[in-house]
């Protein structure tokens, strides 16, 4: 067999895959892997076929369609008032995963600190130890699960290059305020840091709430990477097609490792996503759409003896399970899988240090049989 030195050898398959396969295997409900049961809107998938059939299928421009790119930028001039250049600060993207790695990729080299909020999706840390970064953790803990920016500050050095951040925020369904950018703003005043603000739920916000979106700070936006998906907010998660937005002198540099990394996006889906932004009611009413989810399966579970944290945004739901079992939150994953029959993820997961304060994360992503069904089991649980 021939030597190789493993770039990551402390990485398995990720947690979501996992967990998936196993309710698979156990025909159980999966409320595990983060994406809806429901199909993306009609409308959407013909307009892709339309596109399809009047031979829109050769490569698109690198950096997006240009009607797409234009459509993002007047989007983003309505939701955030941010004047973002449609030609030179938008890139159409394989997804949000791929903007992300991308851009660490891009600006991160050997010995460059970056600074991660855990527990964190699971795509950050090993794009920063693949270009020879070195991850700088803060951990959030329960309940609250808010960063003490006194104390993130003390996680700043001169080898800081980037801080990773997340709102709305997987797992925990937090969300940033005014105040937590006002922080970030003066820690990276007069800093050469840069800022990757993962935003793929931008429009999954509950209660009225505005999303803040980093876009919405001037003198924070002049340092930031910030990602979006399509996928999260049409509900087409299989189509891996995301952008992302930033200053063009930093998106230059993003472009010179996504040419080669991707060059290109699916055509006829750019056309197709470029004409239905046009109705803005598709993404504007996504809150109340999730949010009737989030009340439902909060109904439906009341009686449970798992304890919920409030969601604020994204269309996860953590739960406390202590009150039930002292087990690991991954054993009491597999046995809620395999004896109960719903599939969640668990929550150390997140966590570079497998913190374990008994919390699972639900995806209530679901139709609403689903979620009742799911619902009828999570009450009986004692």
């Amino acid at each position: 067999m021939i030597q190789i030195k493993d770039k990551l050898p402390q990485v398995g398959t990720t947690i979501f895959t996992v967990m998936s396969q196993l309710a698979r295997e156990h025909n159980a409900i999966n409320l595990a892997q983060g994406f809806p049961n429901f199909d993306m809107p009609q409308r959407l998938k013909d307009l892709v076929n339309e596109f399809v059939q009047k031979g829109c299928n050769q490569y698109a421009p690198m950096t997006g369609l240009p009607a797409l790119n234009n459509g993002l930028s007047a989007k983003i001039a309505n939701l955030y008032d941010a004047k973002v250049d449609a030609l030179t600060e938008i890139t159409v993207t394989s997804g949000a995963t791929q903007a992300i790695y991308t851009a660490i990729t891009a600006f991160v080299s050997l010995g460059d600190e970056v600074i991660l909020i855990e527990p964190a999706y699971d795509c950050y840390r090993p794009a920063i130890e693949l270009t020879g970064g070195i991850p700088v953790i803060y951990e959030l803990a329960a309940p609250d699960f808010k960063v003490n920016w006194e104390d993130f500050g003390k996680l700043i050095s001169e080898r800081t290059k980037l801080i990773i951040v997340n709102t709305p925020h997987n797992p925990t369904a937090t969300t940033f305020g005014v105040s937590d950018w006002e922080a970030l703003e003066k820690l990276t005043n007069d800093t050469n840091i840069l800022i990757l603000s993962d935003e793929v739920y931008e429009h999954i916000i509950f209660d009225g709430e505005p999303h803040q979106s980093i876009l919405r700070f001037p003198n924070l936006w002049e340092r930031t990477i910030a990602t979006y998906s399509f996928g999260k907010t049409f509900s087409n998660t299989g189509w891996k097609i995301g952008y992302v937005v930033a200053p063009s002198y930093l998106m230059r540099i993003f472009r010179k490792v996504h040419q080669y990394n991707v060059f290109s996006v699916h055509a006829p889906s750019q056309f197709a996503l470029a004409e239905f932004l046009e109705d803005k009611k598709e993404y504007l009413q996504l809150g109340n759409f999730y949010q009737e989810k989030r009340d439902l399966f909060q109904e439906l579970t009341e009686s449970s003896a798992l304890k919920f944290f409030p969601s604020k945004g994204s269309y996860f739901q953590l739960a406390d399970y202590s009150a039930i079992s002292d087990e690991k939150d991954m054993d009491f994953s597999i046995r809620m899988t395999k004896e109960y029959g719903i599939g969640v993820i668990p929550v150390s997961a997140f966590y570079s240090s497998g913190r374990d304060e008994k919390l699972v994360r639900f995806c209530f992503a679901k139709t609403p049989d689903v979620l009742e069904a799911a619902g009828e089991i999570l009450r009986k649980l004692s």
